[in-house]
């Protein structure tokens, strides 16, 4: 095997940053992009160089400055988030150069990241760099771990055309539901999801009340929840909780994507509802379960090469395009992911 070639590392880069609080609809306005030195590594670290990042719903209430589980971003800094890339320098000799990595570190050319915050990719797992940036992992896992999904169960999963609802019905059907629901924003999506993405059936924001499409979509009830969305859709569900069901709860995009329409205010939940139908709420977020992106990578993996899964996403190409890629996902312009390649 020939050596691995690593470009040179130029002088300058290129980051986003936060020009001004995410307040209202985002616009570009709200990023500006700046040319910077290329880090020099410190202690611990390596320099990589970014390939290919994701950008996320959360991050627009990183913007906001509302309360997550993460720090918000700051105006006048660099954001972050998931990303791909390849190790052009170790000064600590515990990654090879030319090695490819999960980084923390999105939205610049160009990071100096901690050994700690890195994961080794190895290129034969998934058939694209890409697919290495799905959101998969949460959708597994929640399905898996939190809703403990049985044989012949319905599911709903809200915001179903989403970077974790495009993958989630897909999942449902394989860990062997017998019916899945999902919400989207529009017929068009509505109609993906049913031809290509595993849902039986659809409800639309905007075509009706929920609670009532959810009614004829799952006349027999709801046994599992995929929630990404809160709000209304929380509590219909809830009204069609069957005894015992399984609520996994990973996102709030309602109140998450503010104006752009998404849900509206979150509600009060019916507690009675939940006490007398024995309704389990159970939140997940991957950090509590470091081994799961392996253990979906392999399962991803399978599932891409034979054509049992097929992972939905936008590229759109070059930094300077990730403010618009943010937006573009605020708007619901995408179905699944959204990446940026660098």
């Amino acid at each position: 095997m020939p050596p691995t070639v690593v470009p040179a590392i130029p002088a300058l880069h290129r980051e986003v940053r936060l020009a001004r609080r995410g307040d209202g609809e985002l616009t570009e306005d709200h990023f500006t992009i700046a040319e910077v030195p290329v880090p020099e590594p410190g202690p611990g670290q390596v320099l990589v160089r970014t390939r290919l990042m994701a950008v996320t719903a959360a991050m627009r209430t990183q913007m906001a400055g509302m309360r997550l589980p993460m720090a918000s971003f700051a105006a006048g800094e660099a954001l972050w988030g998931s990303a791909v890339g390849e190790v052009v320098a170790a000064p600590g000799g515990g990654f090879t150069p030319g090695a490819l990595v999960h980084h923390p570190y999105g939205w610049r050319e160009f990071a100096a990241v901690e050994e700690s915050r890195l994961r080794r990719l190895d290129p034969e797992e998934l058939p694209s760099l890409a697919a290495h940036l799905s959101q998969g992992a949460t959708a597994w896992g929640a399905l898996r771990l939190a809703a403990e999904i049985r044989p012949g169960d319905t599911v709903f999963v809200t915001g179903a055309a989403g970077g974790v609802g495009s993958l989630a019905g897909q999942l449902a059907r394989r860990l062997g539901a017998g019916r899945v629901v999902g919400s989207t924003g529009s017929e068009r999506k509505a109609a993906r999801l049913r031809a290509e993405l595993g849902y039986d059936d659809t409800i639309v924001r905007g075509a009706g009340p929920i609670e009532r499409q959810l009614r004829r979509a799952a006349p027999g009830g709801v046994d599992v929840l995929l929630d990404t969305v809160g709000g209304e859709q929380l509590t219909a569900a809830l009204a069609l909780a069957r005894p015992d069901a399984r609520f996994a709860l990973v996102g709030a995009l309602s109140s998450q994507l503010g104006g752009s329409g998404v849900g509206g205010a979150p509600v009060e939940l019916d507690t009675a509802l939940v006490i007398t139908r024995r309704v389990a709420l159970r939140g997940f977020g991957l950090p509590a379960h470091p081994d799961l992106p392996q253990e979906w990578t392999k399962e991803f993996g399978q599932g891409l090469r034979e054509g049992s899964l097929v992972f939905p996403h936008a590229l759109l190409k070059g930094i300077e395009q990730a403010p618009r890629a943010l937006c573009e996902l605020t708007q619901g312009r995408h179905i699944g992911a959204v990446l940026v390649e660098l």
